[in-house]
């Protein structure tokens, strides 16, 4: 049946339990960036430039740091790293809606260099804890999950500044912070199995980074380019045709899509080429923008690229997993986040330059070329890199 595998999965010891304290965890994270843009624009009274200057420093923050808390988690353990993160996060939601602009601005970076490793810890507890042939479905439910977390965190968090203001608002996704900080610290699921803890040991970056990674973590950078972008040019088309109102159910739709397509791949008996899957959902972006006759069209329209998401997702996270000594599984996953972060800040300004200059419908297809194109180039990298280390290996 297509619900074994994900069966199997669930039935291994401890696996239930960090995917309920995952979901829950990653809520709030979801929500602090739209809790820190209204902050700004509503508590402060700045403009949307500011409040992108502030999401802007906490999101390079974020890129910075993943790794460097990756690394840590990989040499002392995820439990010290979730104490000093959480404390991190407790003192900058407590002061973050007193602080004035020029000082939220910089703090805002310093939380982000001091995010706690909720997605990538979790990634690396399921390499750990899941055998080698069901890691690809339980990254798929993974993916699953992620989406309902998006589709939960934002709404809320837009929900609870218009009905408390954005000051009980952030408070409040303070003690939440610190609650998933708390749950994950208590819960303490292994980073390494009993046989990859016995033969752990420090390995050389440069033995272990390689052409063929770099080109993942490239093709990660590209997904989540085209996923923002497609996401804006979503928000603009439906503006532009007066279909604002429709524009969380067209984007719950469109996760809808995501989860259905990740719980088809999750049960199959193999898995396909994570740059693969990326071209495929680059290329079947570029006509999303041709659809014209309203909202329900572009609903339609956003099916095929969609159904790719979680797969795509999944498979690039599984690959990495493979690929990577267990030694360093923190810190490959913390570049992971990284390219997960560059992918999103360079869609935002490229996407909406676009929008601006030539309509929401060209955005999508350009921005599908762009992304089409870097998986190419990785692709490109990861075939010229495979033939190195073949060449090497015969000589």
């Amino acid at each position: 049946m297509a619900i074994d595998p994900y069966r199997r999965v669930l039935a291994l010891p401890g696996v239930r339990m960090l995917f309920m304290v995952a979901v829950v965890a990653r809520i709030p994270m979801t929500a602090t960036g739209i809790a820190l843009t209204l902050h700004v624009v509503n508590g402060l009274h700045l403009g949307f430039a500011q409040a992108g200057l502030v999401g802007a420093a906490n999101t390079i923050g974020v890129a910075v740091g993943s790794p460097v808390i990756g690394r840590f988690v990989d040499r002392r353990g995820l439990r010290p790293v979730m104490a000093v993160t959480t404390i991190v996060q407790l003192v900058f939601w407590t002061l973050a809606p007193w602080l004035p602009y020029g000082a939220l601005l910089v703090s805002a970076f310093i939380c982000g260099l001091f995010c706690m490793p909720v997605w990538g810890a979790v990634r690396q507890c399921l390499g750990a804890m899941i055998p080698p042939e069901s890691t690809r479905t339980a990254f798929v439910m993974d993916s699953m999950l992620t989406e309902v977390s998006y589709m939960i965190g934002p709404a809320l968090a837009v929900a609870a500044v218009t009905m408390f203001g954005s000051l009980a608002t952030m408070t409040g996704l303070g003690v939440a912070l610190v609650g998933a900080g708390v749950a994950i610290f208590s819960l303490n699921p292994p980073t390494r199995s009993h046989d990859e803890e016995a033969g752990a040991e420090p390995v050389a970056r440069r033995a272990w980074l390689r052409g063929g990674l770099v080109a993942l973590f490239g093709g990660v950078a590209a997904l989540t380019f085209v996923l923002t972008a497609t996401e804006l040019a979503i928000v603009a088309t439906l503006r532009s045709s007066g279909d604002t109102a429709w524009s969380g159910l067209v984007i719950g739709l469109w996760c809808g899509y995501s989860m259905f397509g990740g719980f088809v791949y999750g049960a199959l008996s193999r898995g396909t080429s994570p740059l693969l899957l990326i071209g495929g959902l680059c290329a079947l972006t570029v006509p999303v923008g041709l659809v014209g006759g309203g909202w329900w069209w572009l609903c339609l329209a956003l099916i095929p690229s969609g159904v790719l998401c979680a797969p795509a997702m999944s498979s690039i996270v599984d690959a990495i997993n493979k690929v990577v000594p267990a030694a360093v599984r923190g810190e490959a996953m913390g570049l992971h986040g990284t390219a997960l972060t560059v992918g999103i800040a360079v869609a935002a300004p490229v996407a909406g330059a676009i929008v601006d200059n030539a309509g929401p419908s060209w955005a999508f297809a350009s921005c599908g070329v762009i992304g089409l194109l870097a998986v190419l180039a990785a692709m490109t990298l990861a075939r010229s890199s495979r033939a190195r280390a073949l060449a090497l290996s015969q000589a």
